[in-house]
């Protein structure tokens, strides 16, 4: 079947239905955790974070939102990372699934720093929200043009220090790629059918360049990571 990576496609994801939960959800989300891990994703995220702090007052806590948080592998990383160069973390997972909230927490038993939190990100409660970084990693793909426009206005009003974008490089590639991982791991039909639908509604480096243009985004870059990911920085200071 031919595969048309021209426009981001609209098909919806199983998982954009917040009201999910169970075991077959549960799997999906250590599915995703653990192909992150293994092939750099969660490292192109803190790669980010390094580099935003070498213009940061680290000698103050540092508040850092995750935003669609996941089962929080990302934090608890990110957690371990502080821990180890002496930085004072402040934690906040955000997801909009209920379920995944709590399993997070669970899995999140001996991090004191991180807290989570079920919130839509377009509600009053996630505006009130203060953070110095806030991270958007494989997130930002489940939202419209015109939503993303909206969010990432939100988060450059709110955020201190900077705003961290680790999401899909839309490729035919990185589909067909995609479909031998989905053997190789033996992906549950969640993890392999919202992988799929992930890819083609992930970006090329022009869209990121043209929301770039629309924000008015002045200090920013773009970088092109394995595995196909795009890097978005935006920094404030």
């Amino acid at each position: 079947m031919a595969i048309n990576t021209k426009y981001r496609t609209q098909e919806a994801e199983i998982m954009d239905d917040f009201s999910l939960q169970g075991q077959e959800l549960r799997a999906a989300l250590d599915q995703i955790a653990r192909i992150n891990q293994l092939l750099g994703g969660n490292k192109v995220t803190l790669h980010g974070i390094k580099k935003v702090l070498k213009k940061a007052n680290t000698f103050k806590p540092i508040v850092i939102a995750d935003v669609g948080c996941g089962n929080g592998d990302m934090l608890r990383m990110i957690a371990d990372y502080g821990l180890k160069n002496n930085l004072k973390f402040q934690l906040i997972g955000i997801d909009a699934n209920e379920f995944t909230v709590n399993y997070a927490k669970t899995l999140s038993n001996d991090y004191p720093n991180l807290e989570y939190l079920c919130l839509d990100i377009f509600s009053e409660e996630f505006s009130k929200i203060n953070y110095d970084i806030v991270l958007c990693t494989l997130t930002l793909h489940h939202f419209t043009n015109e939503q993303i426009l909206n969010i990432i206005s939100i988060f450059n009003s709110k955020a201190n220090t900077g705003i961290i974008i680790n999401d899909l490089h839309r490729s035919k590639l990185a589909y067909r790629l995609f479909k031998l991982i989905c053997n190789v791991f033996n992906l549950n039909k969640m993890s392999r059918e919202d992988g799929l639908v992930s890819i083609l509604r992930g970006f090329r480096k022009n869209e990121l360049e043209e929301f770039s243009r629309k924000l008015n985004l002045k200090n920013y870059t773009i970088s092109w990571k394995w595995a196909f990911r795009y890097q978005w920085i935006i920094t404030k200071i």
